[in-house]
């Protein structure tokens, strides 16, 4: 949440995850949706579309991120995923958004229409 709101996504409705124990009874999970107002939503079981999106998104970090150069460091490593996830969210074509990036999938991003 923390993140979405530094670059002005202040609304976060619902939040999906798998169907892990923790996801399902969890009172720490229960507890940081309802301090940010959303609700939580969980994958379909035997539905694996959707987790099928959460894997690719994971190839990409691995293939576009992690393993993208070698590191001289964890650190290195992750002082480099800013930039990744701004490159991946404001500049990288999706085919699946008809070749735009997915922020212009968010509703007003910034702030722009008030």
């Amino acid at each position: 949440a923390a993140f979405f709101h530094a670059h002005g996504i202040t609304r976060i409705e619902r939040v999906l995850t798998d169907n892990a124990w923790a996801y399902r009874k969890g009172l720490a999970w229960k507890h940081a949706l309802a301090q940010i107002g959303a609700t939580g939503k969980l994958t379909r079981i035997y539905r694996p579309q959707t987790n099928g999106k959460v894997e690719r998104f994971h190839r990409t970090l691995l293939e576009e991120w992690a393993y993208q150069r070698p590191y001289t460091s964890n650190d290195d490593r992750t002082a480099a995923l800013d930039n990744f996830l701004h490159t991946y969210n404001h500049h990288r074509c999706h085919t699946a958004l008809g070749g735009q990036p997915p922020i212009t999938r968010v509703n007003n991003p910034a702030g722009q229409y008030t």
